[in-house]
Parts: C-alpha cells; sequence; structure tokens
C-alpha cells in the first residue's frame, strides 16, 4: 500500500468518525485524515491489538487518534458510543460509514435468511444507525458524511444479490440524507469495484492485481468529499474503480 498522499487537506480542529477502522479500507481512511489534521475516532469491534486487525497503532504518538469499541449493528451501543465521542472531543465534523462486508452466495430461492439478514445489518443497518445519532452534531457543525456503495449495486447480478440489494441501498441513503439536509450536512458515498486488500488477493489470487485500486487513494476521494474542495457536492455517487 502506497504511503503517500495525492494531494493536501486540512482538517485540523475537525473530529471524524470512521466505521469499520480495523479494515483495509477504514485503516487506509484513518490514516489519511490523522495526516489531514483530523482526531479521528476509529470504531469497531475488532481492536487495534487484535491480530486481525490492520489499523496500525504507534503508542508513542497517540495524538488525534482515540479508538472505540461499538457493535454498529444495535442502537444503544451507536447512541452511546456518539455521546460518548462527543463528550471526549466536544463536535463531530465527518463521519465515514466504512463497516461493511462482502458475500458471494446462491440465487435467491437459496439464500438463507441468515445471510441476508448478515449482510443488511453489517452493509446498511451500521450506516444507517451511525448516521442517525450523529446527524444532530454534524448538523450543528456542518459537516459531511461519506459512505461506501460498490460498483456492483448499479444492477443485478447472479449469486451475489443481497449484498448488491445492501450498497444500492447505501446509494439511496446516501441521497436521502442529502435531500434531508441540503445546506447543512453533505452527504456521498463512493463506488470502489476490487479494492486491493490482502483478503481479496488471497480469494481472487491468479486476479490482474496490478489494476485494482489501492485502500489508500479511495481514502483519498473520500477525504476530497469531506473537505472544502467538494462543498458544492452532495448526494454523489462516486466511481472509484480505477482499471478495475
Amino acid at each position: 500500500m502506497s504511503s503517500t498522499t495525492s494531494f493536501d487537506v486540512d482538517f485540523s480542529d475537525t473530529v471524524a468518525v470512521i466505521t469499520g477502522a480495523s479494515g483495509a479500507l477504514g485503516s487506509a481512511a484513518v490514516d489519511r485524515f490523522r495526516k489531514a489534521g483530523a482526531t479521528v475516532c476509529a470504531v469497531d469491534v475488532i481492536g487495534p491489538d487484535d491480530e486481525e486487525s490492520l489499523l496500525e497503532r504507534d503508542p508513542a504518538d497517540e495524538s488525534g487518534f482515540a479508538f472505540y469499541d461499538a457493535d454498529l449493528t444495535d442502537e444503544d451501543d451507536v447512541s452511546g458510543l456518539i455521546d460518548a465521542i462527543v463528550d471526549d472531543h466536544g463536535r463531530i465534523d465527518h463521519l465515514l460509514n466504512i463497516a461493511g462486508t462482502w458475500r458471494g452466495g446462491d440465487h435467491i430461492e437459496e439464500t438463507d435468511l441468515s445471510e441476508f439478514d448478515l449482510l443488511m445489518n453489517i452493509n446498511l443497518k451500521t450506516a444507517f444507525l451511525a448516521s442517525k445519532h450523529a446527524l444532530p452534531h454534524l448538523q450543528e457543525a456542518e459537516g459531511s458524511i461519506v459512505s461506501i456503495s460498490a460498483r456492483s449495486s448499479l444492477e443485478g447480478g447472479e449469486g451475489d444479490g443481497p449484498y448488491r440489494i445492501t450498497k444500492a441501498g447505501i446509494r439511496l441513503l446516501t441521497e436521502t440524507l442529502a435531500e434531508e439536509n441540503r445546506g447543512t450536512v453533505r452527504a456521498n458515498c463512493v463506488m470502489p469495484s476490487v479494492i486491493d486488500t490482502p483478503m481479496n488477493r488471497e480469494m481472487m489470487p491468479d486476479a490482474d492485481h496490478d489494476s485494482w485500486v489501492e485502500p489508500l487513494e479511495i481514502a483519498d476521494v473520500m477525504a476530497f468529499l469531506c473537505s472544502d474542495g467538494a462543498a458544492v457536492t452532495s448526494g454523489a455517487a462516486v466511481p472509484v474503480y480505477g482499471e478495475a
């Protein structure tokens, strides 16, 4: 993963809440927003010290960083999380809804309800609840929300219907947030295709990895969408396909 950024943004004196922070894209977003000067509140059920976490934590440099363990599918947990963040840091300026997962699977008639529920909960419910409870603070700060949709959400497909459905829901949630908060909170989403992560390389060893988009490149786009440079952009679903 590249460690450089393609442009500069200044998020000094702002607070960014990043869900799914221990994953490949989430940890890249944490790094990008910290380098831009934001106080980053990283949220996940997997802590930085867990061997499954990709979130790097330097005990010698904890400035501008705090980790919160929360179940984002539980409304009481989310409400308590947002209260704790505001108590600790006084405000919320940016919300990045990155928590999510991918599942392939079967045709609809062969799909277990538990699999559908899992994807709805992790991919869509988490973004809904985080947005719902962060919105009063984002409205006060005239802040921004960026969520993760997917290229595959633009059309139906075979075998991963529930995943596509949840990611289409993210686009509609984004458009709804933008419309309901016009002039106060900007809401956008990005649509990756295949992200260059260790898990994807393991799952697709024979693919053309050079055509995949690196997590930090997507984090760059998310940073831009939260910046003053995108002040006139809300309700957008931004392709981040690269050559994939």
